[in-house]
């Protein structure tokens, strides 16, 4: 067969790579939890009141390579992989750095000057690979999932501000956000309203929150305010749910089921 006959045209249906990440308690896990059969590798503790399939607690990043390496070769029927969460797998990449150069910083691994989160890169570059054999040898959606950190933004066109973004280092978060199809931001919609203050001054207070804080949802859409792209065309806001996530993509762009 020659290379032209390998010529592939059309929609690729394969399922999604999302990366989620928000604030701690936001519901980041339970929205994970209701992927199709989901199976977690977690790397923190916090899914004691979730009901899932999980691995044991990853102590070391040999332990992710490993349940990844046991989802891609063994018989079994799970239909999705959530990381819970990459921050904390982010620190385990740094302590086999640490081990490998025999420093106890990842700020001194190779002799220093920041050579140890580019060296961070090697790791991380192994785990996705891993994560796309996965998606596309067992059809398996993959999910991250990540706190958040607000991070200042020197934008060259504008004056700096903050934004949200996930608590991983500028180089891990560059990588993941080019390789997930959606980097999706967990939080609560605040709605704010301006009333008199007294004493000739105005002040701005929230308004709306309920009983648990506002209502959760998820943006899709980058802007100044989070990180955040999608390659599905969705609205720029959603609600935190992953029944929600699914009907808002469209049945051609992917093979994962409602749940």
């Amino acid at each position: 067969m020659s290379l032209l006959e390998k010529i592939h045209t059309g929609p690729r249906h394969s399922p999604p790579r999302f990366l989620i990440y928000g604030t701690e308690g936001i519901g980041k896990s339970t929205t994970a939890a209701q992927a199709p059969k989901p199976i977690f590798i977690p790397t923190e503790d916090g899914l004691d009141q979730i009901d899932c399939a999980s691995f044991p607690l990853a102590n070391k990043l040999e332990d992710v390579e490993t349940a990844i390496q046991a989802l891609l070769h063994d018989k079994h029927t799970f239909e999705s992989v959530v990381i819970d969460s990459v921050d904390w797998l982010e620190r385990l990449i740094w302590d086999a750095l640490c081990e490998q150069y025999g420093v106890n910083s990842i700020e001194k691994v190779d002799g220093g000057y920041a050579k140890g989160y580019t060296h961070a890169l090697t790791p991380w570059r192994k785990v996705l690979n891993d994560l796309n054999a996965l998606r596309n040898q067992r059809g398996m959606c993959v999910i991250l999932l990540a706190h958040a950190k607000v991070e200042k933004f020197e934008d060259p066109e504008h004056s700096a501000y903050d934004r949200y973004s996930p608590r991983l280092h500028k180089h891990a978060t560059a990588l993941i956000t080019e390789w997930a199809d959606a980097v999706l931001f967990a939080t609560r919609k605040i709605i704010t309203k301006t009333e008199d203050g007294g004493f000739g001054r105005d002040r701005t207070i929230a308004s709306g929150l309920g009983k648990d804080g506002g209502e959760r949802v998820i943006r899709t859409v980058g802007s100044p305010a989070c990180v955040a792209k999608n390659r599905y065309g969705l609205p720029a806001e959603l609600p935190l749910s992953w029944s929600a996530l699914m009907q808002a993509m469209s049945p051609r762009t992917t093979n994962t089921k409602e749940s």
